[in-house]
């Protein structure tokens, strides 16, 4: 007769091998169309659309990459989409943390209602917003910047919940001992609270990285001097005025996603802690 301990761990390793199964499984459907694409780019483009589809090919090339590299003014793209995100991420982590530090640890007049409307704000899509964000940013005379490019992507509401729930879980009793020491709110934010904080401040840098990064639609809309354009939009412009070439199309998205790539990669681990320490995922 098998004893209770041993039931629990047969339960334990079958909900494991089902987690695994379906983790294999959403793998599986995201890298499917990744390895087609990246089949697709390394075809001639006659090819690209030839029936019966095949994923290898004997006369596979590199035209459609030294077309998209040769066309357009990629190092300029790249070095406008690193001067962009970087900037989005910085600001988004400072005003985000300071407005959840300030949600968590501080009490003042309205602080419900104003919390309350920053999280309406993760339900607003963007697009509803994107007229009246360019008319500021056209009052303001930073359209053709990339002043005009990061500051309407610094609100991220999204952002400031997750910091705010981590704060909420750092013990009070730490603040305490340091008030009682003398450190004020600034010094207790900066020497106690951030350095805590390491794990999801990574995470939030990360996440509002990757998302100004794939941003097409607001540097598309704000920005029409080519010297200006991030990589998204650079790299569409040399597939639009060729027509929809697949070769080109899925060589130029390849390039686009490989600094992201590269990315999570290194920084693999520090998004896993990070979403591990968000709470999202339940106390």
């Amino acid at each position: 007769m098998s004893s209770p301990g041993f039931a629990v761990k047969v339960r334990r390793n079958a909900g494991q091998i089902v987690l695994t199964s379906i983790g294999t499984l959403l793998a599986a459907l995201w890298l499917v169309p990744f390895a087609w694409a990246l089949s697709t780019s390394f075809k001639p483009e006659g090819d690209t659309q030839k029936l019966p589809l095949s994923w290898i090919q004997s006369n596979m090339n590199l035209d459609a990459y030294r077309s998209v590299l040769s066309t357009g003014n990629l190092p300029k793209w790249l070095l406008n989409s690193v001067i962009i995100s970087t900037g989005v991420t910085v600001l988004t982590v400072v005003v985000s943390a300071l407005a959840a530090y300030g949600f968590a640890r501080t009490n003042f007049r309205f602080k419900r209602a104003l919390f309350g409307l920053t999280l309406a704000g993760i339900m607003v899509p963007g697009t509803v917003i994107t007229a009246p964000l360019f008319a500021n940013v056209r009052t303001m005379g930073l359209v053709d910047t990339y002043w005009g490019v990061i500051l309407p992507q610094v609100s991220a509401p999204a952002m400031v919940f997750i910091l705010f729930k981590f704060f909420q879980g750092i013990p009070r009793e730490l603040e305490e001992a340091a008030t009682i020491d003398g450190a004020g709110r600034w010094r207790i934010f900066l020497q106690v609270v951030l350095p805590l904080s390491r794990p999801v401040l990574a995470a939030v840098s990360i996440f509002t990285f990757i998302g100004s990064w794939n941003n097409f639609m607001w540097p598309y809309l704000v920005t029409t001097d080519p010297d200006l354009a991030t990589l998204p939009v650079g790299l569409a412009t040399v597939q639009s005025s060729f027509g929809i070439r697949w070769a080109q199309l899925m060589s130029g998205a390849l390039l686009a996603a490989l600094p992201l790539l590269i990315v999570f990669v290194f920084f693999q681990r520090q998004i896993v802690r990070g979403v591990a320490h968000t709470g999202i995922a339940g106390q």
